[in-house]
């Protein structure tokens, strides 16, 4: 997703999955105290959610994995004879919920920005989410990790490498928009370690590195120019070719999302024959102001905004839009700000949204054309059908337009897929945790067929 940190500029709904069971004594007959599980009827994308009441019906907590959440404190709780309440506090739209205990069942409504779902709780706790797809040792390939300098900083990852000698061709990986680990960890899933797994089985060593900031990695993510994180994949790249088991001339990119913004600007960046190919997953072909605008209009209308509303908070993102690439910062900081208001945010949280524009400058003002267009090595850059963050409908055919100088490129979109490349019913992202697979195995096999031809 190519701006997971500008969420605040889109209507904001609880996208939550199944915590870890916890077993605990029977609560008494009548009782609300214990744990709790349901689901909030989002229309199109039901999103379970797991809550636990104490037994003086005073306190809870909520878990929402895939916000990161677990045992988090509910705020507002009451229990009085069967009515039950509660909020969730610290997240946009402030969420509230009343509902009426009925023997071992709760049901209600919760309201969030001003808009009301379906919410019914039963006894019991959801079960830990199901991720088929997560490899888990012993692996049959050698994992090491690493760190490496890129500029004055330290950045810390994991490279993985086929059994033998080599040397191997090798991958390195960029992560999407936002803080991410090694394994862009997101919604319970890990669409960097799957990938890693299946490259590596396959004869490619596979780099994977925490973004500055996260995990090992020293340095601060926010505000960074492109031109600074696209030389911490080149870093990557001088890493791998300092590596015996690392054939130096079949070092190349994979970039996801606002990485598919990076990888080529990397390459545009290096001499000729430092990198040999570069593959694009879900990548932006057109300006990221461009593809903000559309992908609110998306997911807004996705979430079920009336078309009017829909409107109105997508001509206040292109009018912040237009001011950052003014360069007036503050007034598009003061439109974020009317924007979260908009949606019924509290003014503390209209005023953090204000404060995460400066973060964005370097998306919204990049334009990636340029250095598609320059590149001359082997490209393959993929979408899903699905997609509503990087919509394929505005990208891939100025995707192909881009690399029409290119030697040896390849671009396709696979149908049904979404922006993680999940097969999705609708490519919601509150769809993202509730999906078993982590990238459909038709994508994996396409990309390892790719790089075997190569």
């Amino acid at each position: 997703m190519v701006r997971r940190g500008a969420s605040v500029l889109v209507l904001s709904v609880l996208a939550v999955l199944g915590t870890v069971a916890v077993e605990c004594a029977a609560p008494a007959a009548g009782s609300a105290a214990g744990d709790w599980q349901g689901t909030v009827e989002v229309p199109g994308a039901p999103l379970p959610v797991g809550v636990h009441l104490t037994e003086d019906g005073r306190s809870g907590t909520i878990d929402i994995p895939s916000q990161g959440i677990a045992g988090k404190a509910l705020s507002g709780v009451g229990v009085d004879g069967t009515a039950v309440s509660f909020a969730i506090p610290d997240v946009p739209g402030d969420p509230t919920f009343r509902g009426t205990l009925d023997g071992d069942a709760i049901r209600g409504d919760l309201t969030q920005s001003g808009r009301t779902f379906a919410f019914s709780l039963t006894r019991g706790t959801l079960p830990v989410p199901a991720r088929p797809q997560t490899p888990a040792p012993p692996f049959p390939y050698r994992s090491e990790d690493v760190t490496f300098p890129s500029g004055g900083l330290t950045l810390a990852g994991t490279v993985t490498t086929p059994e033998g000698p080599g040397p191997f061709p090798a991958v390195v990986m960029i992560t999407g928009s936002g803080a991410q680990d090694r394994d862009e960890t997101l919604a319970g899933h890990k669409p960097f370690l799957v990938p890693a797994d299946v490259l590596t089985r396959a004869g490619v060593a596979v780099l994977r590195t925490d973004d500055r900031g996260v995990g090992g990695s020293g340095g601060s993510l926010d505000g960074t120019p492109y031109a600074d994180l696209a030389d911490d994949a080149r870093a990557g790249v001088a890493y791998l070719r300092t590596r015996p088991d690392v054939d130096p001339a079949r070092i190349g990119l994979f970039g996801h999302s606002e990485g598919g913004y990076l990888a080529p600007l990397a390459v545009q960046r290096s001499a000729p024959g430092e990198i040999a190919f570069t593959v694009l997953m879900a990548g932006p072909a057109v300006p990221g102001g461009d593809v903000l605008v559309e992908q609110n209009r998306l997911i807004l209308t996705a979430a079920g905004l009336p078309a009017d509303q829909v409107e109105a908070q997508v001509e206040r993102v292109g009018r912040m839009i237009a001011q950052v690439r003014a360069g007036d910062v503050a007034g598009a900081q003061q439109t974020a700000r009317e924007q979260a208001v908009a949606q019924g945010l509290p003014a503390e949280q209209a005023d953090a949204a204000a404060a995460q524009v400066p973060s964005l400058v370097p998306f919204l003002t990049d334009d990636p054309r340029p250095a598609l267009s320059a590149l001359r090595i082997p490209v393959l850059a993929f979408f899903g059908s699905k997609d509503l963050q990087v919509p394929p409908a505005q990208n891939e055919q100025p995707m192909r337009d881009a690399l029409a100088g290119s030697p040896d490129a390849t671009v396709r979109t696979f149908d049904g897929l979404n922006h993680l490349l999940q097969p999705a019913p609708t490519g919601s992202p509150a769809e993202y945790a509730m999906i078993e697979t982590t990238i459909d195995p038709a994508v994996l096999e396409a990309v390892t067929t790719w790089l075997n031809e190569r």
